[in-house]
């Protein structure tokens, strides 16, 4: 960032420093010496690591092996990055923390930073920004300071330190002026090349009270564009780790997103924070593996009416009658032979137990497995009358009995989930059986396919049949829940991807971010109740973020414009930028829209940082076209910048959760048009509109949307 020249711009208040050579005990040169200092702190740290020899204290190869990844884990979770600041931050407390001390004596003083840093004797150099301690460089102001007396804030270029600025909390003076840090300001406006960075310099209050929320409750975040949304689910991931890294290692934690570009955009920021092992996977991802591993998405939905219905809640108890209708009511005894002895269980003992499982309603593969156990107690109760004694190993010998085995067969046979989906989509006659009173005649016509498929292997499936089979797959056996799961850009997903999400999550706590007002999918979320409830979390608590971080104040307020049109009743994002952005709205001639285009993309360039052109996916190919004749080659979403390609071509539909210093939008109303309605279409628009940091560029042929107009 630019030097300031010993600028106070608040008296008293704030100094936004830069070094002066020659000044006697130059602050600016005391805290480049900490750093570093903290910066061979850090490198010894991960030499000890790196020098363990683990032969002591291994029993076995396991244990070796083991060992090894941990090791190898944290020398990577070590790794000084020389482009990151090891701390952006320091506060002087007005009295020890946690410790008795005498009248007059000056607190201590803790470095902020990304990771913990301490010199040889254990004493902390560098305090993680998520410990306790840290909290206050983030909520105390002069109305509340708890117990700071200076918060200093750092500057940075190319990772070295090069300004600092300071807020004196506890003096009582303009307590009630709002403080404006032009070191924040900068950070926030910084040009983003390459993927996305995280925010932990520049986390605001109401952004950390969700951060630190606890581990027990799940959160839903509604946040406009530049709200900060995404970051403040992955630094809640990061500080979740950290307070509770012990039954989350056991646990586990994922982070779902949208797309594969949109994953690729935001996998740096957690291992920038020393997080290596929470995992990344689109929902799509979620139902293909594991279990679902076999099933590919290979097809689309012949209608965007079939996709609506498939995504439809009423679906999954379509599919949990269609499940359980393979169950049979025995008619006839058994008899179990063991030695000379036979004996008999009745048709109604087992009719009993089967609707007693049935009753209980759990999975049912655990219903078949615990059938031929209960069908051996029947067995055994009969022994013991009979004067014998039998055990366990008695039970469970009758349990692997053939006659017991072929009576499961024929009462309660496997279900195999994808033939079971197979077959609902594919034979009227059986979805019409379980879906009855649940979905209309023409409903059920718009799901049967047309032409079916012959078996499991050919066909090819839609990213709502891989649900489906999901749904049916958990209906069989219970899916792994994981400790904490973050879903970003939710309000995109049906009630059946909620559900399947949920289930990742059933005995674990989750982080929902999105924005009702970005909603572009046919069955995208009306309300975060109905949402919350699909996914399982209806207690969970909803904030709501409507201070924009990222886009020009000008910006959002003209795509702020559509708001009445597309999302009635949300609240627009109230820029807190200071500098309005470039923005420019410009018609051309029909024959002249190519040329503008590469125009505005090529006075873009001119500007420091990432450009991306973004246009209805229907012009991509004749963009790429027109660029390629000027000279230019594009990169495609989620691939990095460098200095020698910054321009990104972005079909509007892989937009969303993106962002560009400066963003071209071709033809507006071809946007629109491009989705089923029109207000899906001025949604797409909304995204679009809101992925510029520093300016954005509209240039169009046709008439404008008269949304954007009003």
């Amino acid at each position: 960032m630019p030097a300031h020249d010993n600028v106070s711009t608040t008296a008293d208040t704030t100094d936004t420093t830069t070094d002066t050579p020659g000044t006697p005990a130059d602050p600016l040169s005391h805290e480049r010496a900490h750093l570093t200092a903290s910066r061979a702190a850090l490198r010894a740290m991960r030499e000890d690591v790196e020098n363990l020899d683990i032969k002591d204290v291994t029993a076995n190869w396991v244990n070796a092996v083991v060992l090894t990844a941990q090791i190898e884990d944290r020398i990577k979770a070590l790794a000084d990055l020389s482009h990151t600041p090891l701390f952006f931050g320091r506060l002087d407390y007005l009295h020890t923390v946690g410790a008795e001390q005498a009248e007059g004596t000056p607190g201590e003083s803790f470095y902020i930073g990304r990771r913990h840093v301490h010199d040889a004797d254990g004493d902390p150099m560098v305090i993680d920004w998520r410990a306790p301690v840290s909290q206050p460089f983030y909520r105390a102001s002069k109305k509340d300071p708890q117990d700071v007396g200076l918060r200093r804030r750092f500057g940075y270029t190319s990772g070295e330190l090069t300004a600092y600025e300071d807020e004196h909390l506890s003096d009582p003076s303009d307590a009630d002026d709002p403080l404006t840090s032009k070191l924040l300001q900068a950070e926030i406006e910084r040009p983003r090349v390459g993927p996305m960075r995280d925010i932990v310099a520049t986390i605001q209050p109401e952004q950390d009270e969700i951060v630190r929320s606890g581990l027990a409750g799940s959160v839903c975040v509604q946040g406009g564009p530049g709200t900060g949304k995404t970051a403040v689910g992955l630094h809640r991931v990061a500080y979740l780790l950290y307070a509770h890294r012990e039954r989350l290692a056991r646990t586990g934690t994922l982070v779902i997103g949208p797309n594969k570009s949109f994953l690729h955009y935001i996998e740096q920021v957690l291992p920038a924070l020393g997080e290596l092992e929470v995992k990344q996977a689109t929902v799509d991802d979620l139902v293909t593996s594991g279990d679902g591993a076999g099933i590919e998405i290979r097809g689309a939905d012949d209608s965007s009416a079939a996709s609506v219905l498939k995504g439809d809640a009423r679906m999954a108890e379509v599919l949990r009658r269609a499940v359980r209708s393979h169950v049979t009511l025995p008619e006839e005894g058994l008899v179990v032979v063991r030695g000379s002895r036979r004996w008999r269980v009745p048709s109604y003992e087992l009719e009993e137990i089967v609707r007693e499982l049935l009753a209980r309603d759990i999975r049912y593969g655990a219903a078949r497995e615990a059938l031929p156990q209960r069908i051996a107690h029947q067995v055994l109760v009969r022994m013991e009358q009979a004067g014998e004694a039998p055990d366990d190993r008695v039970q469970d010998a009758v349990a692997r009995n053939a006659a017991v085995k072929a009576a499961v067969k024929a009462i309660w046979p496997p279900v195999d989930p994808a033939k079971l989906v197979l077959r609902l989509l594919s034979d009227p006659e059986f979805l019409a059986e379980h879906a009855e009173g649940l979905l209309s005649e023409d409903e059920q016509a718009a799901v049967v396919w047309a032409k079916p498929a012959r078996s499991v292997r050919s066909v090819k499936w839609s990213a709502a049949d891989a649900v489906l089979i999901d749904e049916a797959r958990d209906l069989v056996a219970r899916t792994h829940s994981l400790g904490h799961v973050v879903l970003d850009e939710a309000q995109d997903l049906s009630p059946m991807q909620y559900r399947a999400v949920g289930r990742r999550c059933s005995t674990g706590s989750a982080t929902v971010l999105g924005d009702l007002a970005q909603g572009t999918t046919p069955w995208a979320t009306g309300s975060w109740a109905e949402a919350l409830g699909h996914l399982g979390k209806p207690d969970a608590v909803v904030e709501e973020l409507t201070a924009g971080f990222r886009v020009p104040r000008d910006v959002i307020a003209y795509a702020s414009r559509l708001l009445p049109f597309m999302s009635p009743g949300l609240a627009p994002v109230s820029s807190v930028r200071e500098s309005p952005g470039a923005m420019s709205v410009r018609q051309v001639a029909d024959g002249d829209l190519d040329a503008a285009v590469v125009a505005a993309c090529e006075e873009a360039l001119r500007n420091e940082g990432s450009i991306g052109l973004i246009a209805a996916d229907a012009r991509i190919p004749v963009l790429a076209e027109v660029l390629a004749a000027a000279g230019h080659a594009p990169l495609s979403p989620g691939e990095e910048t460098t200095a020698a390609s910054r321009l990104t071509l972005v079909p509007a539909s892989l937009a969303k959760g993106l962002e560009y210093d400066y963003v071209v939008v071709d033809e507006p109303a071809a946007i629109v048009a491009g989705e089923p309605d029109e207000r899906t279409g001025l949604r797409r628009l909304y995204v679009a509109l809101t992925r510029a940091v520093s300016g954005l560029a509209v240039r169009h042929a046709g008439a404008l949307p008269g949304a954007l107009g009003v």
